[in-house]
């Protein structure tokens, strides 16, 4: 399936400049097809001309919905090319005005003829399509003009960030989610291990079975954090696997999770948690420290390469 298909809405503005761009290369072959040297940029601020001859670069941008500094600079490639002549308003010295030179009177009126057959090939492709698109993006447009998309997302943003996290457990169908969440901090810094890829793509029979769990933080339904229990041979649990997305960091949630796996232990009649991780993870270790974490007396043989530092919590 296509990518940005399965992003779905979110990708639009990337599926737009694709279209475009084929768009765009269409048009380069349909000019060639009618001896026009001529670049599709152009044609807006070329036919505004043509149409309204004296008119101004502001007016310009006003009317065609580019900014000033798009349409100069097209104004400076049509006029280095001989199609357009900049002259100053008589009554105001500030103002240029932009009309078509003999070469560009030339070239008119085969882009006419051009932008006709484009025009009626349009309409009919536009007709085979079972909705309005064209009315589809005047309506998209005016939306936008409505509220910006800069001020949906911070709406959206604003809505996720003030929803409350709940912590639940696990689910088989969360096992891509555990999985990501863990793989994308890991991979930040270390190596994937041979003992994280059997956790992480075999939960259930490494770490449920044997008697542990995994918890999972949930935002706005959305999996943003996770973290694991192990039971241990000594009928004390391993805090393991513990990850939050990074666009949920600072808000608290590492904490919620730590808290709740704590209580986890003591729900099932543990008395001790440990852990292992690494020296570089200074926000993690402070989370940990938070929690009640100490270092252990005696450090122990670790199954990960990356395991410098090895701490506990006693129930």
């Amino acid at each position: 399936m296509d990518f940005l298909q399965q992003l779905g809405p979110a990708a639009l503005g990337s599926r737009l400049r694709r279209l475009s761009e084929q768009l765009t290369g269409e048009a380069v072959a349909i000019y060639g097809q009618y001896g026009l040297d001529f670049q599709p940029r152009w044609f807006p601020v070329f036919y505004l001309v043509a149409n309204r001859p004296n008119i101004s670069s502001n007016e310009i941008a006003e009317q065609i919905g580019h900014t000033h500094a798009s349409v100069s600079q097209i104004v400076k490639e049509l006029i280095r090319h001989g199609l357009l002549t900049m002259t100053t308003d008589p009554q105001d010295q500030r103002r240029r005005l932009m009309t078509l030179t003999p070469r560009g009177q030339e070239v008119l009126p085969q882009l006419r003829m051009q932008t006709e057959d484009v025009r009626q090939s349009m309409q009919t492709l536009l007709a085979d399509i079972d909705s309005n698109l064209w009315l589809a993006l005047e309506e998209f447009e005016h939306q936008l003009r409505q509220q910006s998309l800069r001020s949906r997302v911070t709406m959206a943003r604003q809505q996720r960030e003030a929803a409350p996290v709940r912590i639940r457990d696990f689910r088989p169908e969360d096992q891509p989610a555990f999985r990501q969440l863990n793989v994308e901090w890991i991979t930040r810094y270390f190596t994937l291990e041979p003992s994280d890829l059997k956790a992480l793509d075999k939960p259930l029979e490494y770490i449920l079975a044997p008697g542990g769990c995994i918890l999972l933080a949930e935002v706005a339904q959305e999996l943003v954090g996770t973290c694991a229990l192990i039971k241990m041979a000594d009928g004390g649990y391993e805090l393991a696997k513990m990850a939050v997305s990074p666009a949920h960091q600072g808000k608290n949630i590492g904490y919620l999770l730590g808290q709740a796996a704590v209580q986890r232990v003591r729900d099932l009649g543990g008395q001790r948690v440990y852990l292992e991780s690494n020296s570089v993870l200074k926000a993690a270790l402070g989370l940990y420290h938070k929690l009640g974490f100490r270092s252990l007396a005696q450090p122990v043989p670790s199954p990960y390469v990356r395991a410098d530092v090895q701490l506990e919590l006693l129930l």
